[in-house]
């Protein structure tokens, strides 16, 4: 039963999703949440995980969250289940957007679909902060150095355009010194 779970959201969230693996986190989060494969912090370390790890975050999610669910079985079935829609949209849309590619309409529909996409990647940000207590109205040492480790690392990617290897490294060196 869990592995027909996990094929099958993984592969509905394969069809669903637009703009990336990124834009996938709040629907993986509702998964994990309405199946209860794992709690929300571990769900947030996962993510961290399948972002750094090489290979697609969405991928890299599903691998985690179906091996926390469902052993090596359901790391392959999610894996298949995110993986293969993306193979038959990819073979359909390649098929006929060679022939409409140049149509206006066509091209102002994907212009369209950037903001959504920007808008899932922030509202899933705010969701893990919020879910892990990360977002606070109450400013204590926590909170704020949470929020400075936050702006000077957008500003060492946005302004100084460092690696963000470089910034994920430092970020990680700075919360072992404040936090161990």
């Amino acid at each position: 039963m869990v592995l027909w779970e996990l094929f099958k959201t993984f592969f509905i969230m394969g069809f669903a999703s637009f703009g990336g693996g990124y834009t996938m986190i709040p629907l993986i989060e509702k998964a994990v949440t309405d199946y209860g494969w794992m709690t929300a912090e571990k769900l947030t370390n996962m993510i961290a995980i399948a972002g750094m790890a090489p290979g697609p975050i969405a991928t890299n999610s599903a691998i985690l969250v179906g091996y926390a669910a469902g052993g090596y079985m359901g790391a392959i079935i999610a894996a298949i289940g995110i993986l293969l829609p993306s193979i038959i949209l990819v073979i359909v849309v390649a098929t006929f957007f060679i022939k409409v590619h140049h149509n206006p309409t066509v091209h102002s529909m994907f212009y369209g679909l950037k903001p959504i996409v920007a808008s899932l990647i922030i509202y899933a940000a705010i969701r893990f902060a919020l879910s892990n207590n990360l977002i606070s109205l109450h400013f204590n040492f926590h909170s704020v150095s949470l929020l400075l480790i936050f702006g000077l690392s957008l500003f060492a990617l946005l302004k100084l355009r460092w690696h963000p290897l470089y910034v994920i490294m430092l970020s990680g060196l700075v919360g072992v010194a404040l936090y161990s």
